[in-house]
C-alpha cells in the first residue's frame, strides 16, 4: 500500500499476477444492512469516501473495523481486477495480467436508491484517469 495517484492510498502488485488470480478477500466486521444504516447512515450518505461493501443483500462488511488490505483498493473506469460474491463473502480477482507495481483497482458500480442526477454524479467523482473515465463512481441503475 502507498499514495495513489487516483485517490489517497492504493494497492499496487508487488509481483506479477495473472489473469484470473484471486488475490484477497474484502474483509471486516460483517453486519445486516440495518446496522449499517444505523452507524453510518448520516456520515455516509452522499459521501464517496466508504469502506462498506455490501456482500449481499443480508450482509455488509464494513472494512473499517478490523479491515484488511482490499479496503484501499480504488476504483477504476478501467479496472484490473473485480469484485465477486460468494456465499456471502466478497473476493477481489484480476480480471486481466497486473505486472508488478501497478495498481489494483476494480469498478464500484456505486447504485443508489433515489435517481442518479447530475448533482449526486458530481458528489461520487471518479479520478482513475482512464481513456473512457465516467467521471462517477455511480454506475447504471439498469
Amino acid at each position: 500500500m502507498r499514495n495513489s495517484p487516483i485517490h489517497g492510498r492504493g494497492v499496487f502488485a508487488v509481483s506479477a499476477i495473472a489473469k484470473g488470480t484471486r488475490i484477497l478477500e474484502y474483509t471486516g466486521e460483517r453486519m445486516s444492512h440495518a446496522k449499517a444504516d444505523r452507524l453510518y447512515g448520516d456520515l455516509h450518505d452522499g459521501s464517496s469516501r466508504t469502506m462498506l461493501f455490501a456482500a449481499n443483500d443480508k450482509v455488509v462488511i464494513d472494512a473499517t473495523r478490523r479491515g484488511g488490505p482490499a479496503r484501499w483498493i480504488n476504483h477504476s473506469c478501467a479496472p484490473n481486477c473485480e469484485a465477486n460474491e460468494e456465499d456471502g463473502r466478497v473476493f477481489i480477482d484480476a480480471i486481466r495480467s497486473i505486472k508488478p507495481g501497478q495498481e489494483l483497482s476494480y469498478d464500484y458500480n456505486l447504485v443508489l436508491e433515489e435517481r442518479h442526477t447530475a448533482k449526486q454524479k458530481r458528489e461520487h467523482p471518479c479520478h482513475c484517469g482512464a481513456r473512457k473515465c465516467r467521471h462517477t463512481l455511480l454506475g447504471n441503475k439498469r
